[in-house]
């Protein structure tokens, strides 16, 4: 019993956003846009993340990716680059 309880489910946490800066070796700068309601002026209000992910793969600025959750690879980083979704033309 007590072995089944320290195997959870993994719940693995992904967003999709843009790359915004490429500037250092294997390491993209991904902003995450997240829409949520004010409670109360009831008016949708847009902020901006920025993540610092791995990506092995050269990407450009303008590219829309999917980054997941992993180990902290160094002190900020701590997403990695799943899949490019779209490229910038």
């Amino acid at each position: 019993m007590a072995t089944e309880e320290n195997k959870q489910k993994k719940v693995e946490r992904t967003k999709v956003g843009v790359v915004v800066s490429n500037k250092m070796q294997k390491t993209v700068v991904v902003a995450v846009e997240n829409l949520f309601m004010h409670p109360m002026y009831q008016k949708y209000i847009k902020r901006t993340s920025k993540f610092l992910a791995h990506a092995d793969d050269p990407l450009n600025v303008g590219d829309r990716v999917l980054i997941e959750e992993t180990r902290p690879l160094s002190k900020r980083k701590r997403w990695n680059v799943k899949e490019v979704i779209e490229k910038a033309s």
